[in-house]
This record gives C-alpha cells, sequence and structure tokens, in this order.
C-alpha cells in the first residue's frame, strides 16, 4: 500500500456536501477512484467496439466463432 498526501481546493458548500456525504475519507475517496477506473475502462471498450463496427467487416457465423475459439484453445494448451 502507498500513501499519498495531496492537498485539495475545493468550493466551501461541495466541502460541506462532500463532508456530510462521508466522500472525503480515505476508503471513500479510494471508492471513488477504483469507480472511476471502472468506468474509464468501460467507455474505452465500448468505444473500440464503436471503432471496430465502423470498420464495416462482415459477421462471424456460430460455425466460425466456435473454429476459432477452438484455435485458440488449442494454441493456449500447447
Amino acid at each position: 500500500m502507498t500513501t499519498i498526501d495531496f492537498k485539495l481546493s475545493l468550493p466551501d458548500q461541495l466541502r460541506k456536501e462532500a463532508e456530510a456525504a462521508g466522500l472525503l475519507s480515505p476508503k471513500a475517496i479510494e471508492r471513488l477512484l477504483r469507480d472511476e477506473i471502472r468506468r474509464r475502462r468501460v467507455d474505452n471498450f465500448f468505444a473500440a467496439a464503436d471503432r471496430l463496427a465502423a470498420l464495416g467487416l462482415p459477421l462471424l457465423s456460430d460455425e466460425e466463432i466456435a473454429q476459432e475459439i477452438h484455435l485458440a484453445r488449442r494454441s493456449t494448451a500447447a
């Protein structure tokens, strides 16, 4: 575990609301950071899916998907 000390400047009203909601504790800040990292990963995943869809590649059939899975499993088992 790493400890990071930082100074945060907030408007008074936001500080009061954040304190009242328990959002300024180390555990709450950790949770907020983890949630934001997860949200960005999901956003990046969907952005990549959108870019892939925009390529206009033909869809694979169920048989082609099954063959790709079989080949991938065989290559990792070797």
